[in-house]
């Protein structure tokens, strides 16, 4: 199972889905998918883009954990 650690890494980091979109330029519906975990596909370069901004990298936004 894949873990979507967006919502965490936002919270630590105190932003706002309304400001990674300003920062990002990525459509408020696909943060909010992604910061809900409601998504089941994400583009690369959305991945790439967050990782940029967000100084962090893919191993941290995502994590895999066997059930």
């Amino acid at each position: 199972m894949i873990i979507n650690n967006l919502s965490t890494i936002m919270g630590r980091k105190r932003i706002k889905i309304a400001t990674l979109y300003k920062w990002t330029g990525i459509s408020r519906s696909t943060l909010t998918q992604l910061y809900y975990d409601k998504t089941t596909m994400i583009k690369l370069d959305t991945i790439d883009t967050l990782c940029l901004v967000l100084d962090i990298t893919p191993g941290e936004l995502f994590e895999y954990r066997k059930e």
